[in-house]
């Protein structure tokens, strides 16, 4: 072999060993953004699937109830608004309702405007802030700034059906008896409220939950006096039924 066919020899053979190095070099680059990419997408579906299933992430209030006899423990059932209500329930709730929210004691004013709050739809929680707010004259606040309290006691309930069968309408009975500051005698009224409730979800507040489990909702609220210009003082009227009573005695 001759010098020059040896020069040549070597020199393919550097370009070929050149060549190969380069092509490892391109297979490496295309592994590597392969492997990138697909790192990218793996990245990209998990964010996703996280996305889907934040809104199944909720927070589940539960109640541990102990019996005080055996010392069994057990979780009671949560309410999940999708139940029908029985009447007993419903009366107990326009009960409670009517008795907290008509009455009025310095003392329990801030807790009862928080409590009947909880019954009330925000539609009607607007109407209920602004009847309470200081600048209104006619708050409870303002007329009975005094020292005067106001009690309120459920007499009947009475249930009424929509011409299209919905059963959500419901008139409340009760008097109120206002006591003026310093005063022995109550001023009692009669009073008739009609009333619109519906049942929806339970709130996932604790202090809600705990004043209103059930979701009941008092979405209108109509008061009127039963009888007009009616104040009774309740020490003259019992006195009154007292001397009655004597005069029919043999």
């Amino acid at each position: 072999m001759s010098r020059d066919q040896a020069l040549e020899a070597y020199f393919a053979e550097a370009a070929s060993w050149d060549a190969d190095r380069a092509a490892l070099s391109r297979r490496s680059a295309r592994i590597a953004w392969v492997v990138a990419g697909a790192g990218w997408v793996c990245t990209i579906v998990v964010a996703l699937a996280l996305m889907m299933l934040t809104p199944l992430k909720r927070v589940e209030p539960f109640v541990i109830r102990v019996d005080n006899t055996t010392g069994l423990v057990d979780v009671v059932p949560v309410f999940a608004g999708s139940a029908e209500m029985p009447e007993a329930v419903t009366r107990y709730f326009l009960d409670h309702y009517v008795t907290v929210c008509e009455r009025f004691n310095f003392a329990t004013a801030e807790s009862d405007y928080e409590e009947c709050g909880a019954f009330h739809t925000a539609v009607r929680n607007q109407a209920w802030y602004g009847l309470w707010t200081k600048t209104n004259p006619a708050s409870p606040l303002n007329v009975y700034k005094d020292g005067s309290s106001v009690r309120a006691q459920v007499s009947s309930v009475s249930f009424f059906k929509r011409a299209n069968g919905v059963a959500d309408l419901a008139q409340v009975r009760y008097t109120k008896a206002k006591r003026q500051a310093g005063a022995a005698d109550e001023l009692v009224t009669h009073w008739i409220a009609t009333i619109q409730y519906a049942y929806a979800e339970p709130s996932k507040d604790a202090k809600t939950r705990r004043w209103n489990p059930l979701g009941f909702k008092v979405v209108e609220f109509r008061p009127e006096p039963e009888v007009l210009n009616e104040l009774a003082p309740v020490a003259n009227t019992v006195a009154a039924s007292e001397s009655v009573s004597a005069g029919q005695r043999p």
